[in-house]
């Protein structure tokens, strides 16, 4: 079995301090992350009435981009996304699967018409891949307010997280993490 993880940037977005996303993030998932680049036609999935794309279609093109040397693959993207049953998405993953796939659409001050704030986005960034990470991994959503396990309805619950899994988190997955 493959010990990488691959970042997907979907059609070159890079979003802030991505260089340093690999080395964060392996702080807690101790696998080696790779970067790769891919080309997807993002208006195939796109839908007029909700003015979103679909996150589901778009996670399934990118696991037909998974490296053949490839544990999991991570999608980053910067369209919103949602699923039918949802108003939005910060992320979706398969659970127990080999990939997931995170937006920094609303991970953006901008969104929400506040400054640009680069530190606090890759902060965020990395909370999600983490969080999505997680659920491929098996891990459900945490009761622990502070766990980036727990779940984010707003953005608010994403800055209230930690960057890393909880103590009972690790135990599950026989890991130890730093923050």
């Amino acid at each position: 079995m493959s010990n990488k993880i691959y970042l997907a940037f979907i059609n070159e977005h890079f979003p802030p301090c991505w260089e340093n996303l690999a080395h964060d993030l392996n702080r807690c998932v101790h696998f080696k992350f790779e970067h790769i680049r891919l080309k997807i036609d993002l208006n195939l999935f796109y839908s007029h009435e909700r003015q979103q794309y679909h996150s589901t279609l778009i996670l399934s093109r990118v696991l037909n981009s998974l490296p053949p040397d490839a544990h999991r693959i991570v999608g980053i993207t910067q369209v919103d996304l949602y699923i039918p049953i949802l108003t939005f998405l910060f992320g979706e993953a398969q659970f127990n699967g080999a990939g997931a796939l995170v937006s920094t659409f609303r991970l953006n001050n901008k969104f929400y018409g506040l400054p640009k704030d680069d530190k606090l986005l890759y902060i965020r960034t990395r909370k999600e891949i983490m969080h999505e990470l997680g659920h491929t991994f098996g891990l459900v959503h945490c009761q622990n307010f502070k766990c980036v396990m727990h779940s984010s309805t707003y953005v608010e619950d994403i800055d209230m997280k930690t960057t890393i899994l909880c103590q009972d988190c690790q135990k599950i997955l026989g890991i130890e993490c730093r923050e």
